[in-house]
């Protein structure tokens, strides 16, 4: 039977937090890669899908630069959700169950609502990211039309607006930041839990917070080796995602009581 983190009147009854070593996340990717050998076909199914659609969605951007930049770094704040299938699978292996690709697409339907809503928070930020960018990006003088990896690598070699697109960099930090410390466990607890969205989200936030060190170097790895993904035109990530989604489970047993 599922527990439940329902709201009282004193507030929200939030899970217990662990504290763990710095060298924890090393041990969720050995764990990661043992789970996508447990289920090899449908884990690399996953990682397929999302080189293919990340590849087809870089190309329809390609002469829109700000979207070129949005699409990288949207990928960030949207994957936790994107990797539900994956924490599915790495769930029901613990359980000693071997289920197909799509028997892990009913995860979804489990906890349904609060997952939309999750993933409605997700859309929302992502949808002010790119209009930022989009302004930002205007202002730089980009237009429609203009190649992305052009206009890009003249900015950049140009050395003007170096303090605007500091700045636009340091407010993509900040904000993938953010979204990393309320995500690291939120979906995988709302997959595990009948728990909403504000106590998975809170609880996520905690587990940063008593934890900063070893998540902030879980957060390193993971945009390490999705850049290694993008840098091999995203097929690097037919694996290498699916080893970070199953290892993402692992981080969220491993940081929940």
């Amino acid at each position: 039977m599922k527990n439940t983190y329902p709201f009282s009147p004193a507030g929200m009854r939030l899970p217990v937090i662990r504290r763990i070593g710095v060298d924890r996340p090393f041990a969720w990717l050995a764990a990661g890669w043992r789970d996508l050998k447990a289920n090899l076909l449908p884990s690399l199914a996953y990682g397929l899908l999302f080189a293919i659609g990340g590849d087809l969605i870089i190309l329809a951007t390609l002469d829109r630069p700000h979207l070129v930049t949005v699409a990288v770094s949207g990928f960030f704040l949207i994957a936790p959700l994107l990797a539900a299938g994956l924490y599915e699978l790495s769930r029901r292996t613990a359980q000693g169950e071997r289920i197909l690709f799509i028997d892990s697409l009913s995860c979804f339907r489990r906890n349904g609502e609060s997952l939309a809503l999750f993933g409605l928070l997700l859309a929302l930020i992502t949808v002010f990211w790119e209009r930022f960018s989009a302004i930002a990006f205007a202002l730089l003088g980009s237009n429609a039309g203009t190649d992305a990896g052009l206009f890009i690598g003249r900015l950049l070699a140009s050395g003007e607006h170096t303090a605007f697109i500091a700045t636009w960099f340091a407010l993509g930090g900040l904000i993938a930041l953010f979204v990393f410390a309320m995500s690291v466990i939120s979906v995988p607890m709302l997959l595990d839990h009948d728990a909403d969205v504000a106590t998975a989200t809170m609880s996520s936030l905690r587990a940063f917070a008593h934890n900063p060190l070893p998540l902030l170097l879980w957060a390193t790895i993971i945009v390490t080796l999705t850049l290694i993904g993008f840098a091999t035109l995203l097929f690097g990530l037919v694996v290498l995602m699916p080893i970070l989604g199953h290892a993402s489970w692992h981080a969220y047993r491993e940081l929940v009581e």
